[in-house]
């Protein structure tokens, strides 16, 4: 499976645990935070001013 900018940084992070360095490289440090459950990856990262499509590759490169 890969990473979407649809799915929540929790999917991603129950898909590939390593995905956790990824968004901490990305400045993205709300892993644990309530939103990440129910936020899409795509959303979090306009919140934060971070290209999606840099992060969505960056994860799916792992």
């Amino acid at each position: 499976m890969k990473f979407t900018k649809e799915m929540t940084i929790r999917e991603a992070l129950e898909l590939d645990p390593r995905s956790a360095e990824i968004f901490f490289n990305f400045g993205m440090h709300c892993i644990g935070c309530p939103t990440a459950s129910g936020e899409p990856i795509e959303e979090a990262a306009i919140a934060h001013g971070i290209d999606v499509d840099s992060l969505i590759e960056k994860l799916n490169a792992l």
